[in-house]
């Protein structure tokens, strides 16, 4: 259990982090106020009823509850993952960025019934959908637990716990 606090540590530093950025961004920035930072990024606000690249943004509201209860289920599963004996950091780190980026987007669901988003990034003209420091860890621990899922398998395949 002493192990899993540290890795519960982090993700509660980030929805410290995520909560941070989005009260500087929802105190200086107006709804879909721009402003250019780089050639390729723009600070933004905007709200997301939806889920990732605002998928079913448009839904009359009942979207909100539903997400609420799978961010809810999530910190409860990787809860209970991250406090199993493991023996990759790895696959923790990755716990612990998911569940620090879905409570970090849980708070916003509860406070405003919809997501901040503000981080645009383009190239030509094309936008990625703006995202959020929570979304950012969502992604970026996705992408370690692929990684982490490769780096214990044999050349057969097996995978080696």
């Amino acid at each position: 259990m002493r192990k899993a606090a540290l890795w519960f540590g982090i993700a509660a530093l980030l929805i410290v982090a995520d909560y941070a950025s989005k009260w500087l961004v929802l105190a200086r920035i107006a709804p879909g106020e721009r402003i250019e930072v780089t050639g390729f990024f723009n600070l933004v606000l905007v709200f997301n009823k939806g889920a990732a690249f605002s998928f079913l943004s448009t839904a009359s509201g009942w979207q909100t509850p539903l997400f609420l209860a799978i961010a809810v289920a999530a910190a409860v599963l990787i809860s209970v993952l991250l406090v199993r004996p493991t023996p990759s950091p790895v696959y923790r780190a990755a716990l612990a960025l998911i569940l620090g980026g879905a409570l970090g987007n849980a708070v916003d669901r509860l406070r405003f019934g919809q997501v901040v988003d503000f981080l645009d990034f383009h190239y030509l003209g094309w936008h990625w959908p703006a995202f959020n420091v929570a979304d950012a860890a969502i992604t970026v621990g996705a992408l370690l637990l692929v990684a982490e899922s490769f780096m214990h398998r044999d050349k057969g395949g097996s995978v080696h716990g």
